[in-house]
């Protein structure tokens, strides 16, 4: 079974490259013109569909009439796997994510992801405060914000969630639009951050929730925002994962 991973894993890590690659011409050219970023994002969500066809990987994703078209959202989801971040192109409509600054240093795909997406430099006051900017900026434009509210790959326990961060819910309140949560199942379990990296075979599954409104909240209604939104993503992975109540009880709401 191993070698069968490690095999499925070279396969997986050559379409991705390969098709990357194909699509790195129309990424370039729409980073270059900030009217034409949306379709590049456009282009990523197609990659993100293709690459998981081409690989065999099912994705079952429940919700998706939750989301208006045309209408700004946050979207707020765990982060267990380095498989979050492309499973979050099935998100509908034009969608920027926020992701780590680290991502600008690998080649072609940092540069990319610069120009059509936000990249952040927690440690730095500096970087936060442009990546806030920038994100309002996106959302008056009508494009929703993906955010990882643990702030990376960080818990050590999965499916057990870490503590939230403020971002997402002070980004969604500060602009008074709904805050999505949604919950990404059983990457943890495709693809494990064991520093193996390698592939599992099985479907994937992403639950997008009914939207949690802002209109009329203030700084003050964040903690509820947040711990709201931490319980609906935990309790479904309580129930995608089956975990037993003793299991359950190790985790308490930040």
């Amino acid at each position: 079974m191993r070698i069968l991973r490690r095999i499925y894993t070279i396969y997986a890590l050559l379409i991705f490259f390969i098709t990357f690659l194909m699509l790195f011409p129309l990424f370039l050219v729409s980073s270059w013109v900030p009217a034409w970023q949306k379709y590049g994002r456009k282009v990523n969500r197609f990659w993100a569909r293709a690459y998981f066809i081409l690989i065999f990987k099912p994705i079952q994703i429940e919700g998706k009439e939750h989301i208006k078209k045309g209408h700004p959202y946050v979207f707020a989801a765990n982060h267990f796997s380095y498989l979050d971040i492309p499973f979050m192109g099935f998100i509908p409509g034009d969608v920027v994510f926020i992701g780590k600054s680290s991502i600008r240093k690998i080649p072609l795909f940092g540069y990319y992801f610069n120009k059509l997406h936000i990249a952040v430099d927690r440690s730095s006051v500096k970087s936060r405060g442009e990546v806030l900017i920038r994100a309002k900026k996106a959302i008056s434009n009508k494009s929703s914000i993906v955010i990882f509210p643990e702030g990376g790959i960080i818990t050590g326990e999965p499916p057990h969630l870490n503590r939230f961060k403020d971002g997402a819910f002070n980004l969604a309140i500060d602009k008074q639009i709904p805050l999505i949560p949604v919950t990404l199942s059983f990457n943890h379990l495709i693809l494990p951050d064991d520093g193996k990296y390698l592939l599992n075979f099985g479907k994937g599954k992403i639950v997008i929730h009914p939207p949690l409104e802002t209109k009329g909240m203030t700084s003050r209604d964040l903690p509820f925002l947040r711990e709201n939104c931490y319980k609906i993503i935990q309790d479904q992975l309580w129930k995608d994962n089956q975990l037993p109540t003793e299991e359950k009880t190790k985790i308490t709401t930040p």
